[in-house]
């Protein structure tokens, strides 16, 4: 996957996603840097993997190679949510494997977009392969959640449109869980000279014990966010971009990722998902501390979750 996919990915889905929203942070919030908050989560289906499915699917379709049976994909809710949105755009069928852990919300919303919902297994491995035998049995093509290169050029396409509203951005901040995202921001801020912060749970960190082991490893995944930052190994190309000049990885706290949650209900009433806010968190705890005059941007990339918990009084 390269800057030029993700230039590609960006002239592919242009008029079919929402541009992002970015809002400022108040100054003095962050020290003496400047901050923005990037409100992907305002994407349709409420995520920035509409724009993976779509770029997925639609070149697919161009191309003439989508089956009869349609697309399958395994997910932790929010990446099926958007292959079954981008895949209903184009009239064509889509099943998806979650775990019997995913969050009711992001079930019951699968079903009203239509797809075929299988819950499978407590963990997004266990999904994982049963969508791997169905798409076998069925011919169904197979989607992926985050590890291809069409999902992660379209991801990055949220970076391009960023930078042309802050093309004298120093830093963005995302957070990981098998990578997609973060490769497709990765390779659009590093062409640009812009920085990334790559955050994961310290219960969740794929991608931190990739870079420490120099390959891609098993981790165990037990964190707030594992729903959608649940992952046990980041993708190859994940690492690749994490391993160049310009990327830096941290991690927070199950309790940080909460703070920060919270923080953002309380303070702009925005209910976020415990992934979105897990890239808050790096700023927020101080596991980067943006330097005086840093123009950072903070991606909040998902907000599919039951805001119940949010609105107790602390």
């Amino acid at each position: 996957m390269t800057y030029q996919d993700v230039q590609t990915a960006a002239q592919r889905v242009a008029g079919h996603i929402r541009p992002v929203a970015l809002a400022p942070v108040d100054p003095g919030a962050w020290g003496a840097a400047e901050g923005w908050l990037a409100l992907e989560y305002l994407q349709h289906t409420g995520s920035f993997k509409a724009r993976g499915a779509l770029n997925f699917i639609s070149s697919h379709v161009a191309a003439g190679a989508m089956p009869d049976a349609g697309v399958v994909i395994a997910s932790g809710g929010n990446a099926g949510l958007a292959c079954a949105w981008a895949a209903a755009r184009h009239s064509a069928p889509a099943a998806v494997f979650v775990p019997e852990t995913a969050p009711a919300v992001k079930v019951d919303r699968l079903r009203r977009l239509g797809a075929d919902v299988h819950q499978v297994g407590t963990e997004y491995a266990d999904a994982l392969a049963a969508s791997e035998e169905y798409a076998a049995e069925t011919g169904a093509l197979r989607s992926h959640a985050y590890d291809h290169p069409l999902i992660a050029a379209g991801a990055g396409t949220l970076m391009e449109e960023v930078l042309a509203v802050r093309p004298d951005l120093d830093t963005v901040v995302v957070a990981v869980g098998g990578g997609g995202l973060f490769s497709g921001v990765a390779a659009s801020a590093l062409e640009h000279g812009v920085g990334v912060v790559a955050v994961e749970p310290r219960g969740s960190r794929a991608l931190n014990a990739a870079l420490e082991a120099g390959a891609v490893v098993d981790v165990p995944v037990d964190s707030v966010a594992a729903d959608s930052l649940g992952a046990r190994q980041v993708s190859s190309t994940a690492l690749e971009w994490a391993r160049r000049d310009g990327v830096r990885s941290v991690l927070v706290s199950d309790e940080e990722i909460v703070a920060a949650r919270q923080a953002l209900w309380d303070d702009r009433r925005i209910a976020v998902e415990h992934a979105a806010a897990t890239a808050l968190a790096a700023v927020t705890s101080g596991a980067h501390r943006p330097r005086p005059g840093e123009k950072v941007a903070v991606v909040l990339c998902g907000a599919n979750t039951d805001p119940a918990d949010l609105a107790h009084r602390r």
